[in-house]
């Protein structure tokens, strides 16, 4: 169903680029969207090349945006860019839309979102992922889903949107459309991708077997936009997520920066699919290629909006997701105040690293969760995710469905290394089964079952750290490094 009736005349100030399109450049939006965190990332290169602000497409975004409606210049020197990837499939026959299983809607969407912060000092960028049905105020038109706010109003109403649902100001409009991310892959020579669990998409034309895969730029086109899975879109950014981290520690492993022929290759398709707003001139983009140029994977973190519900029944008919309002005003909070989510005033800002203590058994901070419903209960998930994180527990992302709804018992999934961890949360989950699978990374991974009835904070247990930012649903942040695979 679609999510937003084909868009009246758009508002001032909105003007699609044009773009041509060519066959096998045709690319989805949601990995699109990654070549600005890892052109951002990898800022020294930027400052190589004179020529990349003239080859960048310009909205005029924030002209028609009332000052006083905005929110608050948020901490001096930190700034906020808003990520859009457009779906348009203008130029595209039908051969070409079939080859690739980007369907046939006409007119113009944002099918992905992302908010990403540069803190202060230019040493750390947070990437967090707005799911692209979250319910919420869309200015002067009601309540819908965000994504419909592109449709209706262009980029300006985009920003004011977002700005409004999250009272972040918006510094700076990068836009991404389907062109130029398979051939972006493929100048990397291509990226590693991990799957817990195997895919099969024949529209997306993924086939994918669990384990790591060495993939090109359709094969992880099709990776990234997938949503063939228990998790659906929340899964999808999860897998978004690793497509940023995989790139960027491609690009920053290999000679791809430094090598002239390789990097021209590699930004010109990058600069091909975007488009941004007319503040990011030459001077800009090179100063912030100065000032970038020592990010590394650990300093790039990588979150979700905390969600409550994912089943929300619209008055449209179609179902949508809900924030866990709390959470994410916590998380935007300390965006805003340039802290980092992951607790504390500086430092790392990721989870801890989930091992075991020396001599100690694990402590509930210490242990990393992903909750499954395994019930079809709906909000289930939710409410046992906010048990364990009112328990101390790291929860790591928003509550999923399994892919069994008639789940009887409570099973903990775990890696071999990591069953002392298991066994703390078994004793706080009656009832639970432990399952080895080694293929899982660090994580816990908890199969609601029908014999669920509660979480039990375990006895003289340490809060979590007093700085955390609670994320409900949306669990601890990870870094880039956390979401490649490991060798």
């Amino acid at each position: 169903m679609r999510s937003a009736p084909t868009p009246p005349e758009p508002r001032r100030g909105f003007t699609p680029p044009s773009g041509r399109v060519r066959r096998k450049r045709i690319a989805l939006l949601v990995a699109g969207t990654m070549s600005v965190v890892v052109l951002l990332a990898s800022g020294t290169a930027w400052s190589l090349t004179g020529w990349v602000s003239g080859q960048l497409n310009r909205f005029d975004v924030f002209s028609g945006l009332a000052d006083g409606d905005r929110p608050h210049v948020g901490a001096t020197g930190a700034l906020n860019f808003l990520v859009i990837g457009s779906d348009t499939r203008d130029g595209m026959d039908r051969s070409e839309k079939n080859e690739l299983g980007v369907g046939r809607a006409e007119g113009r969407r944002s099918d992905t979102m992302m908010l990403v912060h540069l803190d202060a000092e230019r040493e750390h960028i947070t990437v967090v992922g707005i799911p692209r049905d979250s319910w919420v105020d869309v200015p002067g038109h009601g309540e819908n889903k965000i994504n419909a706010a592109y449709s209706l109003g262009g980029p300006a109403l985009a920003v004011e949107t977002v700005e409004s649902a999250t009272h972040v100001r918006i510094d700076h409009y990068v836009e991404v459309n389907f062109t130029g991310f398979v051939d972006m892959v493929d100048a990397l020579g291509g990226i590693e991708v991990c799957l817990p669990q195997p895919i099969e998409d024949p529209k997306a034309h993924l086939e994918m077997s669990a384990g790591t895969h060495e993939v090109d730029g359709t094969e992880a086109l099709a990776f990234a936009r997938t949503r063939h899975t228990a998790g659906g879109d929340l899964d999808r950014i999860d897998r978004q997520q690793q497509v940023i981290s995989a790139m960027l520690e491609t690009a920053l492993s290999t000679d791809t920066l430094s090598d002239p022929q390789r990097f021209g290759d590699f930004i010109d398709t990058a600069l091909s699919s975007v488009a941004v707003d007319e503040g990011l001139d030459t001077a800009a983009i090179n100063e912030l290629a100065g000032q970038l140029r020592s990010v590394r994977l650990d300093d790039v973190t990588l979150t979700t909006v905390p969600v409550e519900r994912t089943d929300f029944w619209t008055p449209h008919g179609d179902v949508a997701v809900t924030w866990d309002q709390q959470a994410a005003a916590t998380m935007f909070a300390r965006i805003n105040a340039d802290k980092p989510l992951g607790g504390g005033e500086s430092g790392d800002s990721g989870p801890a690293s989930g091992g075991d203590r020396k001599g100690d058994e694990p402590r509930p901070a210490d242990v990393s969760l992903q909750v499954f419903n395994g019930t079809g209960i709906p909000g289930l998930g939710a409410e046992v995710s906010r048990a364990f994180s009112d328990a101390g527990f790291r929860v790591a992302s928003p509550a999923r469905n399994w892919s069994d709804s008639e789940v009887p018992e409570t099973v903990l999934r775990h890696a071999p290394d990591n069953r002392a961890q298991a066994e703390a949360v078994a004793e706080a989950v009656p009832g639970s089964s432990l399952e080895e699978d080694p293929g899982l990374g660090d994580r816990i991974e908890v199969v609601v079952g029908f014999n669920y009835r509660e979480v039990d904070a375990p006895e003289a247990t340490e809060p979590a750290s007093s700085g955390t930012a609670p994320q409900a649903d949306g669990g601890a942040p990870s870094t880039a490094r956390d979401k490649v695979c490991e060798g």
